[in-house]
Order: structure tokens, then sequence, then C-alpha cells
């Protein structure tokens, strides 16, 4: 039933996995390229989102999630590596025989360490660019990234899952549409689905709690360890989101089973 679009993912891993080992300097800046273009996702819907909750409108959620899909949709069309999305395309290899898991894992590592160095820059920028210098204690972007970074663990872990699970489905149902209208528009719903109601991303929120602890303006309760807290929980729910509930669950149901 899916042994197209598992030819696709597999064929997706050969060109990624080409690309790490012709030059880890190029495929790192790549990874990179992925950071800040979802923190050019997150900076647009605290912009927005901020306003709304300044004019005390409930339709924070909404006009945040409606937001977001500039992020998914840049790494796609414009090109980048996600480790969230990687979480996917890797194990389906890796269940297809294609790829040593070994070398998955390592891919993992390298892009996650690429996306945080790309959001990490990117963050300096924003606060440079003194887009958010006047910002207040109780701005959006302080309130929620406090508010994610005290969250309990268990609750960070299962809002990763959620997540990525979203995030691998926006990726695989745009592999398998045709058009390229029809591949934006699921992008955008999976991500609007994914933000508004509050789920967790390790990489959207790379950029968010990197960016409000840059700001010289937060208030105590962003700090150093709550980033800790909150990125070492996500990042696992985000694994399990996207390898098992998405790569391993279309694998395992899809009548292809040979090992090439």
């Amino acid at each position: 039933m899916f042994k197209g679009s598992l030819e696709a993912v597999n064929e997706a891993v050969e060109a990624k996995k080409k690309l790490m080992q012709s030059g880890l300097l190029r495929y790192i800046v790549s990874a990179m390229l992925a950071g800040a273009y979802v923190g050019f996702g997150i900076m647009l819907i605290f912009t927005v989102g901020g306003s709304f909750k300044a004019a005390g409108s409930p339709a924070v959620p909404l006009v945040m999630g409606m937001s977001f899909g500039i992020a998914l949709t840049l790494v796609i069309f414009a090109g980048s590596e996600l480790f969230t999305g990687n979480n996917m395309l890797f194990t389906v290899s890796s269940l297809s025989g294609r790829t040593p898991w070994r070398t998955t894992w390592a891919n993992w590592g390298i892009v996650f360490l690429g996306n945080l160095l790309g959001a990490v820059l990117f963050s300096l920028l924003i606060r440079g660019s003194g887009v958010f210098g006047a910002a207040p204690a109780d701005h959006l972007l302080f309130t929620a990234a406090a508010a994610k970074m005290k969250l309990p663990i268990d609750q960070l872990f299962f809002r990763g899952i959620l997540c990525n699970w979203l995030v691998c489905l926006a990726i695989w149902t745009a592999m398998r549409a045709k058009e390229e209208i029809a591949k934006l528009v699921l992008i955008w719903w999976m991500l609007y689905a994914f933000i508004a109601t509050g789920f967790e991303h390790s990489v959207a929120n790379m950029s968010l709690l990197t960016t409000a602890l840059l700001l010289p303006q937060h208030p105590e309760t962003v700090t150093i360890a709550g980033w800790l807290h909150n990125m070492i929980p996500v990042t696992l729910g985000n694994i399990v989101g996207g390898a098992i509930f998405v790569g391993m669950a279309y694998w395992f149901i899809s009548p292809v089973r040979q090992r090439q």
C-alpha cells in the first residue's frame, strides 16, 4: 500500500547520507539553516501572538497556529536538514535495511547539533536586531518560555511525542502529495494543529528558549536550567513520535518487507 512512499523516503535518505559523507561541514550548515528557518516561524508567531495577547484577545492560539507554517515550508521547499524530520526518515531507512542504525543515530546527533547552532545564531541576530528589545517581562515570548521551563517532565515528553507525530505526518503526507499547493496545505494544517494545541518541538524551542535567555530583560523564571529541563524530555519525545508513531508505523503496515 505504501511501497512508493517508503521508496521515496529511502531515496531521500540516500541523498542525505551522500551529502553527510561528502562533507560534514556542508551537512552541518544545512542543519543550521533548518534551525534558523524554524526560528523565523517562532519569531513570527510570538510577534503576532504577543500583539493579540496585549489586546486581551482569546484568539492567541488561533493566530499563532495559523502563522507557523512558514517554518516547515522553508525547511522543505528551500531545503535543509531538520532533526525531527530525520527521526522519521532515517528510521524507515534503517528498518528497510538501507542504513545501519549507528549511521541513523550519528545523523540524529549531527543534525541536532546543527539545528542548535543555527537556532543560537538566529537568536543572537534577533537580539542584535532589537525586535524584542522593548518587550516587557510579561511579554508572551517570556511567559511562554517560562511556562515551558517549568512543565512536568512527563508532560513535556508526551507533548514531544504528539508534536513530532504531527510534524512527521506533515513531511510524510507532503511527500505523498503530487501538487505543490497540496503540499503547502498539508504542512499548514499539521503545524497549525501542533502550535494551537500547545505541543512541544525541540528545534522550535531552541529558538524560543534561547532568544528568551539572551534578551537582557528576561525574568528570573527564564534560566539555563529551565532550558535543559525542557529540551531533554522534549527531544526524547520527538524521537519517539517521529520514529515510532510515523516511521515504524508505516513501515510495519506496508506490505513491502524485503531488505535491499
